[in-house]
């Protein structure tokens, strides 16, 4: 594929997490009590939930507190405006867990290694980014995760770009009600926790930022709604073992703000990759707006997981 920007590879990102990262970041997405393998550190299970990496472009290597604005201005991609990052929200994403990931990074050298796979122009929208992001052991070379993802920098189109193609799309079933109905209630903290995973968009903190949008106030990251959703599905069909999910996406829908309860729908396809088999999901707020479409993931769904257990995460 070509166009401008694309095949534009960003340097190297240096990373790096300790346990506490870990802990927080399981904490921060609503693991529970009962999953101690991603809450104690002495756990014989010990385990990173293994949607932590899409914290780490945000993180980078810092234990402080970053500034966001200026941390998204370090490298622009030629051919292509100057976007704004005050005005960008998700758009896409999509992670294949490759190797497990080690609790600590402590002792040895990862980055993040980063290219542009399309730059589109939307018109009056906005433009989108598309980008693939590696996790990488820089000694080894070993990839950990992939990473596929889109940003959607608000109402900053029209500069005479491609339009780009259609997204490939993963609906639900037709006709068939969804085998499980989970939920999760968002606290209205829940963004200022999450936050210290490295995430300090001021948007998600404070309330100017997304009155500017058109917002009614401070959001919710999407990335929270999204690494939630992922936990809820893996604990609930696959008793949360890291080893039992091999690929996650969804579709950035609409904004979710604090205190709003998810409610995820899961279907079933009995189609198989091996051991792991290939789920739908979409999910709304109670009583409101789709807020990820396009789920999809390939899980190891364990044969004991029946019926509707809404309620029960």
């Amino acid at each position: 594929m070509s166009g401008p920007g694309v095949g534009f590879e960003y340097p190297p990102q240096p990373v790096a997490w300790l346990k506490r990262d870990v802990l927080l970041f399981a904490n921060s997405i609503g693991v529970t009590a009962d999953e101690l393998h991603y809450l104690y550190e002495l756990h014989p299970n010990f385990a990173v939930f293994p949607t932590y990496p899409t914290v780490l472009p945000f993180k980078g290597d810092s234990q402080e507190v970053i500034d966001f604005y200026a941390s998204q201005k370090k490298t622009k991609i030629p051919g292509v405006p100057d976007f704004d990052s005050r005005r960008v929200v998700d758009g896409q994403r999509k992670i294949e867990f490759l190797k497990p990931l080690p609790v600590t990074s402590a002792g040895r050298k990862f980055e993040l290694r980063q290219k542009v796979l399309g730059v589109y122009d939307k018109g009056r929208p906005g433009s989108v980014v598309d980008t693939q992001l590696e996790l990488v052991d820089a000694d080894s070379n070993e990839v950990y995760t992939r990473l596929l993802g889109s940003s959607f920098f608000v109402a900053q189109g029209n500069w005479g770009g491609p339009k780009g193609p259609a997204t490939e799309s993963f609906p639900p079933p037709k006709d068939k009600k969804p085998d499980w109905v989970l939920e999760h209630q968002i606290s209205k903290e829940a963004a200022h926790l999450y936050r210290l995973n490295g995430d300090y968009n001021p948007l998600h903190a404070t309330p100017e930022p997304g009155v500017k949008m058109g917002f009614p106030g401070a959001i919710m990251h999407g990335l929270y709604s999204w690494n939630a959703t992922a936990h809820c599905i893996l604990k609930a069909l696959a008793g949360s073992d890291p080893t039992h999910i091999k690929e996650y996406q969804a579709r950035f829908a609409s904004p979710v703000m604090p205190g709003d309860k998810l409610v995820i729908n899961v279907w079933r396809t009995g189609e198989k990759k091996g051991d792991f088999e290939e789920i739908r999901f979409v999910v709304a707020v109670e009583n409101g707006k789709v807020c990820l479409s396009n789920g999809r993931a390939l899980v190891k769904v364990l044969g004991d997981v029946v019926g509707d257990i809404k309620g029960k995460l």
